[in-house]
């Protein structure tokens, strides 16, 4: 099998020159690298380490809530297949005990099931195995940015809560009811609802949507964007007017349902 990742120096950390290529997300970012795959882990943590992230790891899944716990990292990339407990154990745990920190699942190729059920439990991202550690440690960037961003954005004035057909979203509590009752969205489909709420005659493209709800690093070419949407209609079903809150305009992308925005 092709060798996945980049170029290495001889002591297994990645060619770069000797020089240190630090980001704004990675100041004072912590991240937990979960794999049972030892090879994949220690060329995962030599880059994000040269990126000037701290890291820590874990083999298993036991391993991994142990050091989630311990050491509360900032974002976690997971594995889905581990001994011991899955990723998707772990993750369904660590929601369960009020963790929040995001997500980046590592699925296989051609396992579309996992991602699927990896965004239903509320992962941020996944990337498919082989892959470039240059992308991973893009898509870590552009999570913790996306994240940070909504967490330390100074609220001048709280915006009013946004009515969407039948649908209250409240952006500075960032929470949807319907006729009273909360709906459980996940971040990524919050974000997602709220940019097509906020713009409902805009026709979106795929990129367009990536980079509202995951920054300037979206690859135009993920279709990440299109398993979210799956997600959220299947959360919201059906608009009053029997359509859909998301409709899919062929050869295009996606816009806010006409039926759901109109007044």
């Amino acid at each position: 099998m092709a060798e996945p990742f980049g170029p290495l120096a001889q002591d297994g950390r990645p060619s770069n020159g000797g020089r240190p290529s630090h980001t704004v997300a990675a100041m004072e970012a912590s991240v937990l690298v979960a794999d049972d795959e030892a090879h994949i882990v220690d060329v995962v943590r030599a880059y994000l380490e040269r990126d000037g992230y701290r890291v820590t790891t874990a083999l298993d899944g036991t391993a991994t809530l142990e050091a989630a716990r311990a050491s509360k990292p900032d974002l976690l990339v997971l594995d889905v297949m581990m001994p011991n407990a899955s990723g998707f154990d772990v993750l369904r745990t660590l929601r369960a005990e009020g963790a929040t920190c995001p997500v980046i699942f590592l699925t296989a190729r051609d396992h579309v099931i996992d991602r699927v059920a990896g965004l239903e439990l509320g992962a941020d991202d996944y990337v498919t195995k082989p892959f470039e550690p240059h992308e991973l440690v893009a898509r870590v960037g552009a999570v913790l940015r996306r994240v940070r961003g909504a967490a330390e954005a100074p609220v001048v004035e709280p915006p009013a809560p946004l009515t969407f057909a039948d649908l209250v979203i409240d952006r500075l509590a960032r929470s949807v009811q319907r006729d009273g009752r909360p709906l459980e969205l996940t971040r990524t489909e919050f974000d997602l609802l709220v940019a097509l709420a906020e713009r409902p005659g805009q026709v979106w493209t795929r990129e367009q949507l990536g980079e509202a709800v995951f920054g300037q690093a979206f690859d135009a070419f993920d279709r990440t964007i299109d398993s979210h949407v799956k997600n959220l209609r299947r959360k919201l079903d059906r608009a009053p007017g029997g359509g859909s809150y998301v409709e899919t305009v062929r050869g295009v992308g996606y816009r806010a349902g006409r039926e759901a925005a109109a007044p």
